[in-house]
Protein backbone atom coordinates (compact mmCIF):
# COMPACT_ATOMS: atom_id res chain seq x y z
CA UNK A 1 0.00 0.00 0.00
CA UNK A 2 1.21 3.25 -0.96
CA UNK A 3 0.15 6.52 1.10
CA UNK A 4 1.04 10.52 0.32
CA UNK A 5 0.97 13.29 2.60
CA UNK A 6 2.52 16.11 2.86
CA UNK A 7 5.15 17.91 5.88
CA UNK A 8 2.93 20.71 7.19
CA UNK A 9 4.90 24.35 7.86
CA UNK A 10 5.44 23.09 11.44
CA UNK A 11 6.95 19.67 10.18
CA UNK A 12 4.18 17.37 11.22
CA UNK A 13 2.58 14.38 8.90
CA UNK A 14 -0.64 12.88 8.92
CA UNK A 15 -0.71 9.18 9.10
CA UNK A 16 -3.09 8.28 6.30
CA UNK A 17 -6.45 6.94 8.02
CA UNK A 18 -5.65 3.21 5.70
CA UNK A 19 -1.99 2.77 6.88
CA UNK A 20 -3.54 3.84 10.96
CA UNK A 21 -5.80 0.91 10.37
CA UNK A 22 -3.63 -1.62 8.38
CA UNK A 23 -0.56 -1.43 11.59
CA UNK A 24 -3.37 -0.70 13.93
CA UNK A 25 -2.42 2.73 15.21
CA UNK A 26 -3.21 4.36 18.24
CA UNK A 27 -2.44 8.00 19.64
CA UNK A 28 0.61 8.20 21.77
CA UNK A 29 1.90 5.44 20.36
CA UNK A 30 6.20 5.85 19.90
CA UNK A 31 7.40 5.53 15.90
CA UNK A 32 10.86 5.96 14.95
CA UNK A 33 13.15 7.49 11.93
CA UNK A 34 15.34 5.48 10.46
CA UNK A 35 17.19 7.00 7.81
CA UNK A 36 18.14 4.06 5.21
CA UNK A 37 20.43 4.89 1.79
CA UNK A 38 18.13 8.02 0.42
CA UNK A 39 15.02 7.00 2.18
CA UNK A 40 13.60 6.86 5.93
CA UNK A 41 11.59 4.14 7.28
CA UNK A 42 9.37 4.44 9.94
CA UNK A 43 8.75 2.27 12.79
CA UNK A 44 6.59 1.66 14.79
CA UNK A 45 8.27 1.02 18.60
CA UNK A 46 6.31 -2.01 20.66
CA UNK A 47 5.30 -1.10 24.29
CA UNK A 48 7.33 -3.12 26.71
CA UNK A 49 4.08 -5.16 27.31
CA UNK A 50 3.54 -5.90 23.37
CA UNK A 51 7.66 -6.81 23.79
CA UNK A 52 7.23 -9.39 26.55
CA UNK A 53 8.82 -12.14 25.01
CA UNK A 54 10.02 -11.05 21.62
CA UNK A 55 13.26 -12.82 22.49
CA UNK A 56 11.93 -16.06 23.49
CA UNK A 57 13.77 -18.86 23.67
CA UNK A 58 17.19 -16.55 23.71
CA UNK A 59 20.13 -17.90 26.37
CA UNK A 60 21.44 -14.98 28.54
CA UNK A 61 24.60 -17.49 28.94
CA UNK A 62 27.50 -15.63 28.19
CA UNK A 63 26.60 -11.89 27.80
CA UNK A 64 29.57 -10.06 27.67
CA UNK A 65 28.80 -8.05 31.24
CA UNK A 66 29.07 -11.60 33.07
CA UNK A 67 32.03 -12.54 31.51
CA UNK A 68 33.47 -9.40 32.59
CA UNK A 69 32.39 -9.68 36.16
CA UNK A 70 34.16 -13.32 36.76
CA UNK A 71 37.55 -12.37 35.33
Amino acid sequence: MEALTTISTKYQIVIPRDVRQQFNLKPGQKVMFIPYRNSIRLVVVPSIKDARGIFKGISGKNLREEVDEER
